[in-house]
């Protein structure tokens, strides 16, 4: 990752994108206690990327973020339509307001599935291979850049590297739930009747998450802005997105930072996604199991 800086104009008006499609929510919820609807959020969004575009048509130098803010308005675009207007089809209100923890979780996922998709079919209309945009499995052994404050240096590999940071990060996630969520001792007996749907939820998850919010983004960032930068901004915007996720605030900002760093880093270094969606998959399952336990409750309730 240690191809020549870009113009610092493009790269501070990636930063804005960034931060103007990612914080406003959670700026006007938590300083100054005023709602934000989907809807809401999302036009802003969409505000900040025509915003963009519009740059791009005075300063040349900065058309080469238009592949990042088609790619960025097109993910805001088709999660409003799908979360605002497809998923208000009765067959669908059916399944999400199913009693049945496994149909309600599943159906969700599959919307979120659908939106992969459609970001993916993006990147191939902007020309984009699937090598270009990470999806596929990539070398899984290949050298890690080292990284002194986490103990990584020169040498290691993602083979190794990977695995060690699987358990790790499963473990901590495994120990924070524990802590949050303080299920009941037989804990595990009760969630084996949804280990099936928590290890569907889990993958398809863990695929949406990574195909949009590091892939996809990773891939139009990397060549305008260089792929240091690039990965930094990926990571900004997968943790304040995940503000009122599990766990809650900012300290679920600063963990899903972290992860979304060292999951892009995978991909940068690996050029694919094995390592991201096999990671990403673990802390899935389990999360996925305290909520089917109703121990926890996305958002801090």
């Amino acid at each position: 990752m240690n191809r020549a800086e870009s113009p610092k104009m493009m790269v501070v008006t990636a930063w804005l994108v960034v931060l103007l499609t990612a914080l406003p929510k959670v700026i006007l919820q938590e300083v100054f206690n005023m709602p934000v609807s989907f809807s809401m959020q999302s036009i802003l969004g969409l505000g900040v990327v025509l915003a963009g575009f519009t740059a791009t048509l005075i300063w040349i130098s900065l058309r080469g973020l238009r592949p990042f803010l088609t790619v960025l308005g097109v993910l805001i675009a088709s999660h409003w339509l799908v979360f605002s207007r497809i998923v208000e089809l009765p067959f669908l209100q059916a399944r999400i307001n199913d009693a049945a923890f496994g149909v309600r979780l599943i159906t969700e996922l599959a919307l979120k599935v659908v939106i992969a998709l459609v970001i993916i079919a993006v990147l191939f209309l902007l020309g984009k291979k699937r090598q270009e945009f990470f999806l596929v499995k990539g070398d899984t052994a290949a050298p890690v850049e080292p990284i002194r404050w986490l103990g990584v240096k020169a040498g290691e590999r993602w083979n190794k590297f990977g695995a060690w940071l699987t358990l790790f990060l499963s473990l901590g996630t495994l120990a924070f739930l524990l802590l949050a969520g303080k299920p009941a001792p037989d804990m595990l007996v009760r969630v084996l009747p949804f280990l099936p749907v928590v290890l569907l939820a889990a993958a398809m998850n863990a695929f949406y998450e990574e195909m949009i919010y590091k892939a996809a983004l990773l891939s139009v960032l990397e060549s305008p802005v260089g792929p240091r930068q690039a990965l930094y901004m990926v990571a900004a915007y997968f943790g304040i997105g995940h503000f009122y996720g599990v766990p809650y605030g900012v300290i679920g900002v600063v963990l899903a930072g972290f992860l979304g760093w060292i999951l892009g880093r995978s991909m940068l270094e690996t050029r694919g996604m094995f390592w991201a969606w096999f990671i990403h998959f673990w802390q899935d399952v389990w999360i996925f199991s305290f909520l089917a336990l109703g121990s926890i409750v996305v958002g801090g309730g």
